[in-house]
């Protein structure tokens, strides 16, 4: 699969530890490197601002998506390639969507998990056929993969939908595993029947 555009959910916050930095500061100057433009939430906080500035500083494009509401809180970033301020967190996830080939998740709070369900959601029911991944800082996603693999075998997720979201321990091996993505022909629900 041909990528040209990452969008990236992180944090606002840094986190508890620094192996996090570390992991928003490689995947930032890794996209750069590659040729690949960074798409995020266009703050300059947390590991949002660690990945935009990584990528800056590596000579990488990036594009900010912040809503109106928290370019104050977030501190929209005001060094990048392009900040776009919308209207609210609907239009920016749209936004980041529409402007992105493939997404990752680096360690992040409630906002970083409800932007990557929202669009692997979006990816289940046909509205897009982009890869996903998780960049597993120190195992920081392990457990929310053994609880997505629980969802499995309940019967309440797809083999084919969990397999939309990869998983990866550094920024090279995430992105060659996102390249080599297929999008799967599964149907959108799992079980129309009770048992």
């Amino acid at each position: 699969m041909s990528l040209q555009s990452i969008c990236v959910f992180c944090g606002a916050s840094p986190g508890a530890q620094p192996l996090y930095r570390q992991a928003a500061e490689s995947l930032g100057r890794h996209l750069a490197e590659q040729g690949l433009r960074l798409v995020y939430g266009g703050g300059a906080v947390g590991l949002m601002g660690v990945v935009a500035d990584a990528a800056l500083a590596a000579g990488g494009e990036v594009i900010g998506i912040i809503p109106q509401s928290l370019e104050r809180a977030e501190i929209g970033h005001q060094g990048l390639s392009r900040l776009e301020v919308v209207d609210g967190m609907h239009a920016r996830k749209a936004r980041m969507a529409e402007l992105s080939d493939a997404f990752i998740a680096l360690p992040g709070g409630l906002g970083t998990l409800e932007e990557l369900f929202e669009v692997w959601t979006w990816g289940q029911l046909g509205y897009h056929s982009k890869p996903l991944g998780l960049l597993d800082v120190g195992g920081f996603y392990s457990k929310l993969g053994d609880f997505l693999d629980h969802l499995v075998a309940e019967r309440f997720v797809r083999s084919q939908h969990r397999a939309m979201l990869q998983l990866g321990d550094s920024p090279g091996e995430l992105l060659q595993t996102l390249r080599q993505w297929q999008p799967s022909a599964a149907p959108k629900w799992v079980d129309r029947h009770p048992d």
